[in-house]
């Protein structure tokens, strides 16, 4: 069993490693202070890992600091003590009436802070994309800081972390563990009389409880569980509808292990494909081993997403989305990393390191087939980080 279920999942050389890389590119890009309000990306630099997202939070990387310094609500530096490495002077928490005040606005304490710790104060990165950066937020940094240049840091610690540590490929690898295991039950348990709600309700058990060895935690996405002519849906929510005969059922979560991701997808089918069907399958079976087997250091993901392009072409199917996305830690609303994709115009160079989930579902209609690989990629080609059999379950 790891030792990577409570307190501080990494060493702290780890940690070091991560924030000298962030800090080198903060160099060359002339930013004085990195304000960072994705969670993935504070996690990725603390460990931090707790449900603080839904007020403001940011982390904030100094390059004349020896660690970073987490600003939050009070009653969550409990959880940074526990979960980081980061000494008391690093743990700024705000008091409660910040919190979704009429009064008081959290961003003036985080501007206070930072004219009382930050030795320079000329450029401050912001992470302009992230789902966490509120309008308000920047508006007000401008209005606070006039003499600070306000510089566009989006994706800055993302590009970093795209290429995972061997300590964080191990912690994938139980992750992959754990979404066998919930892709293993829910085959079991899927029969025509069950309802949607069920079967994903049997997929949170395994998700949460893990195995004997390892537990698991909730994924940054609600799984989906889309049956009969609601398989032609890649995101829709679960209903309480009867799932039926003769029908698929697409499946697509993810295990989860300290926040990294290792996501899977699979079709169920209950009763007897049709032929039209079984053709619609093995196109995407084929397409996805030919593409898999192109995945190695050095391509591209253009490269890659061709393979897959080329070959379900014979079978006359096209697929209009991305062939895949980067994965690793992940807070909700997702497990991708919003960096590299395996589609045509992305010439991202694959290296060692880089971990992908290759989501190659083909939705036609009122139908669908979603059989999908999640993978790190290695000196020579790749890693599965899950096992289950890759082809149509028919039950």
């Amino acid at each position: 069993m790891s030792n990577f279920g409570d307190g501080i999942p990494f060493k702290n050389v780890e940690f070091a490693l991560r924030i000298a890389l962030v800090k080198a590119e903060m160099e060359k890009r002339e930013i004085d202070a990195l304000l960072i309000s994705e969670p993935s990306n504070i996690c990725y630099l603390t460990g931090y890992e707790a449900w603080s997202f839904y007020v403001f939070q940011m982390l904030v990387v100094h390059r004349d600091l020896e660690e970073p310094v987490w600003i939050g609500r009070f009653m969550d530096a409990v959880s940074v003590r526990r979960m980081t490495y980061l000494s008391d002077q690093s743990i700024r928490p705000y008091s409660d009436d910040y919190v979704q005040s009429v009064d008081r606005d959290p961003v003036d304490f985080l501007v206070s802070q930072l004219r009382e710790f930050c030795p320079t104060l000329r450029a401050v990165g912001v992470e302009t994309g992230s789902f966490y950066y509120s309008g308000h937020t920047h508006v007000r940094l401008l209005s606070l800081l006039p003499d600070v240049q306000l510089k566009d840091a989006e994706l800055l610690i993302n590009w970093i972390r795209i290429r995972k540590s061997s300590v964080e490929i191990e912690v994938m690898r139980e992750a992959g563990v754990i979404a066998d295991a919930m892709i293993k039950e829910a085959v079991d348990a899927a029969e025509p009389s069950m309802r949607e709600c069920d079967l994903a309700a049997v997929l949170y058990r395994r998700m949460i409880s893990g195995t004997s060895e390892i537990g698991g935690v909730y994924t940054s996405s609600a799984p989906y569980v889309l049956s009969g002519t609601r398989a032609g849906e890649p995101h829709a929510p679960w209903s309480d509808r009867i799932i039926g005969t003769d029908v698929p059922v697409n499946i697509e979560t993810a295990g989860c292990r300290r926040r990294y991701h290792s996501p899977i997808s699979r079709t169920i089918f209950l009763g007897k494909p049709s032929d039209a069907y079984l053709k619609l399958a093995d196109a995407v079976t084929e397409g996805i081993e030919a593409a898999l087997e192109v995945v190695k250091p050095g391509v591209t993901c253009a490269e890659v997403e061709f393979a897959w392009r080329e070959t379900v072409a014979r079978h006359g199917f096209h697929k209009e989305a991305r062939l895949g996305y980067s994965i690793g830690i992940g807070f909700p609303p997702t497990w991708g990393e919003r960096t590299a994709s395996l589609r045509a115009s992305d010439l991202t160079v694959i290296d060692e390191g880089m971990a992908f989930h290759m989501m190659p579902g083909l939705w036609l209609d009122n139908t669908g087939v979603t059989i999908t690989q999640s993978f790190v990629v290695t000196a020579r080609g790749r890693e599965d980080l899950t096992k289950f059999p890759r082809k149509l379950i028919v039950k």
